[in-house]
């Protein structure tokens, strides 16, 4: 025992190794390494790269299509063909902003003014900002009596206008929605006693619902416009549109409900009442039978769209 205690350094004492000082170390020698692959995953995450979307099925343009075997505008014996399960499209409609559009030959969804209509959209308004920049309009034009409707976006928020007069406007109604997602919108317009009520939805969900001065009264000298009110007055929407679907009857809840349930791909239901349907997969074709096809200006179709969007 005195030659052991012996063996020791006088004033030094015995070192031992902590797990809490082991610990410290390795934090020291790889923190570095684990917080910049924490930094790009969660940049990889948000890009979207995770998203589950991506790996999805897509289909490609023209995938389905109503087929009315009497012609455009009949209503007997029409069914839908092609791959019409809701797979997600391959392409969307991008517009800039600045000098994009698409415009149809449609009149008025239900070839005469003054009836019910149903309106669905996809949209993804991004991050602009622009609060006046238009949705997709109807029939808007100051000049030649100022009656039509449109849905305009942008800011975070969606309205639905009717222009009844040259005097003036009627704002129907303004909800919100996400900006850097993908939302459905509907709008409603019917008939309710001597009144005509629009009834807004986003994402299945009733959201507002409003009483305009009077009702679209006039037929329409201009086309239906995608991405903006007209070709001569401008604004133009910044983002993207997908999907878009319109009745010449008004959709129920249940049916709306349905619609968003669809997903962004999903095909249009009560074909006998379909007036128009552009995916914007790819093209501007009306794939509702109806020859409304449309003519683009700058819209640029993109495949890296997925991001934002959440399958309902």
């Amino acid at each position: 025992m005195l030659n052991q205690h012996r063996r020791r350094t006088p004033g030094k004492p015995v070192v031992r190794c902590s797990r809490s000082q082991s610990a410290m170390e390795y934090l020291m020698t790889y923190g570095w390494s684990i917080l910049i692959i924490a930094i790009v995953l969660a940049a990889l995450f948000q890009l979207g790269v995770f998203n589950s979307t991506n790996f999805a099925p897509k289909a490609p343009p023209g995938a389905c299509q109503v087929f009315r075997p009497n012609g455009p505008g009949t209503t007997s014996f029409i069914n839908l063909e092609g791959v019409c399960s809701g797979e997600l499209p391959q392409y969307v409609a991008m517009f800039n902003g600045a000098s994009s559009y698409i415009s149809t030959s449609l009149k008025y969804p239900t070839g005469t003014s003054s009836a019910p209509f149903t309106l669905s959209v996809w949209i993804d308004e991004g991050s602009a900002g622009c609060t006046d920049s238009v949705l997709y309009c109807g029939i808007f034009d100051a000049d030649n009596g100022n009656q039509g409707w449109g849905l305009m976006g942008g800011g975070g928020s969606v309205d639905f206008w009717v222009l009844v007069s040259v005097a003036g406007t009627t704002q129907d109604m303004a909800f919100g929605v996400l900006e850097n997602k993908w939302v459905n919108v509907v709008v409603t317009y019917q008939q309710q006693g001597s009144n005509w009520i629009s009834n807004g939805y986003v994402d299945g969900q009733l959201i507002d619902s409003a009483v305009p001065r009077s009702p679209i009264d006039l037929p329409m000298p201009f086309g239906f416009y995608i991405g903006q009110a007209r070709q001569t007055n401008g604004m133009i929407f910044d983002g993207g549109i997908s999907n878009i679907q319109i009745y010449n009857t008004t959709l129920s809840q249940p049916e709306i409900t349905a619609l968003y349930d669809e997903g962004i791909g999903g095909a249009p239901f009560r074909l006998q009442n379909l007036v128009g349907w552009w995916p914007l997969n790819g093209n501007a074709q009306d794939y509702s039978g109806n020859n409304n096809d449309g003519t683009a200006t700058n819209v640029a179709y993109t495949s890296a769209w997925t991001s934002g969007y959440t399958a309902p």
